[in-house]
């Protein structure tokens, strides 16, 4: 009898949550039907994708275009120790936009050809997919988050190889975790959902560019271009609408890290393939932040900015808490709320140090117990720097 129960136990299992994705479209579809919300949601997809979309496809291609050709072997040479240099070796790829720099150094790690320092150094400097949307938007204080996470990231971890030993927490040798990939011929619907993707941009890119950049020096471009009025921002709603879609669809969503993460791999490697699933993944966190700032604007009556100004320096530690969460997914949320005006540089600065984007899915996979710890250590000089400035400039 105990054997019978034993079995069917075995058998049991709890369901996930499937296609969850699938909630922002839906949900997005359900505000343009209710003519309480339509003008406003039609607006949000309009300037996500005219005021962001497009400048993050722009910085992405610029990016991954140059990465293609930058030979990296030397620099994974320099890791191996403790020193000064291989420190900001791991910190260097952390400060790389995107996550790809910081899952290598934890990979390495596992395979005992980085010290616990550098995943100290790699977590607390990269910023992981938030990166691109602040470059995008904001370059100068793109580029300020990205040098002070590499000086920040580097002191870091070489203080931390003082006080631990070269394998600190390091697991026992196991076969690597690999990430899922998309095999494009083996999936019909994902080739062709890609394939979407990368056409629109390939025919779209520079025209729509152009199309923002009017926007962006104040020019209407349906007077400039002789369309009726709104023809611009129709299209604009509409395309917002189309990269939250292809996103929601790329994916079963059925984990936390498929929702909060940039979509894995895909073969065949095309680096303008990475450009246009990132921007959706950006897109479609940019158009929450944005609904719900917008929405939590219209029907409570209060000011989003006013309240988190209430916060004094509890927003610092708010966004430090909101860094601890794996995924690029929640850190764009963080960085579309600064770029809207409504959290401080303060903030902004604490949640770029204390997140560790993407990479720490794999720490937690391949060494959970020293991903956990490296994660809380860089939580450590992201609320120092995040208040120091809180108190001396802001306060």
């Amino acid at each position: 009898m105990q054997n019978l129960l034993t079995q069917k136990a075995v058998k049991i299992s709890i369901p996930k949550a499937q296609f969850s994705r699938l909630a922002l479209p839906a949900f997005v579809i359900i505000l343009v039907a209710s003519p309480v919300s339509r003008e406003l949601t039609l607006s949000v997809l309009s300037d996500a994708f005219l005021q962001v979309s497009i400048f993050v496809a722009a910085t992405l291609s610029l990016y991954y275009f140059i990465a293609e050709g930058v030979k990296r072997e030397r620099l994974h040479r320099l890791m191996g120790s403790t020193s000064v240099s291989s420190v900001a070796a791991c910190a260097s790829l952390g400060a790389l936009p995107g996550c790809g720099g910081a899952i290598v150094v934890i990979t390495q790690y596992t395979k005992g050809n980085v010290s616990f320092g550098g995943v100290v150094a790699v977590l607390t400097a990269t910023m992981g997919d938030a990166a691109f949307l602040l470059l995008a938007m904001q370059p100068i204080d793109g580029i300020l988050m990205i040098f002070l996470g590499l000086i920040t990231g580097t002191f870091t971890g070489y203080l931390i190889n003082k006080i631990h030993r070269y394998d600190f927490m390091r697991p026992s040798p196991r076969v690597n975790l690999e990430e899922d990939i998309i095999v494009l011929t083996r999936h019909p619907m994902k080739k062709y959902l890609v394939g979407l993707s990368i056409w629109f941009w390939r025919l779209g890119l520079i025209p729509v560019l152009a199309i923002a950049l009017m926007i962006a020096f104040q020019q209407d471009p349906n007077q400039v271009l002789h369309l009726p009025d709104g023809t611009i921002e129709t299209f604009g709603a509409l395309s917002g609408f189309l990269m939250i879609s292809l996103w929601a669809l790329n994916s079963k969503g059925g984990s936390y890290k498929q929702v909060t993460s940039e979509d894995p791999p895909v073969k065949p490697a095309y680096w303008f393939t990475k450009v246009a699933l990132d921007t959706q993944f950006v897109t479609s966190w940019v158009v929450g932040a944005f609904l719900i700032f917008e929405l939590f604007t219209l029907f409570s009556g209060v000011n989003l900015t006013q309240w988190l100004a209430n916060w004094d320096t509890g927003i610092v530690f708010l966004a430090v808490t909101i860094g601890l969460l794996p995924g690029c997914g929640p850190q764009i949320l963080v960085t579309s709320l600064y770029i809207q005006g409504i959290i401080p540089l303060s903030a902004q600065l604490a949640n770029a140090l204390s997140n560790d984007g993407d990479a720490l899915f794999p720490a937690i996979a391949m060494a959970p117990r020293a991903a956990i710890v490296a994660s809380l250590y860089s939580a450590l000089p992201a609320l120092i720097l995040g208040y120091s400035y809180y108190f001396l400039v802001e306060g």
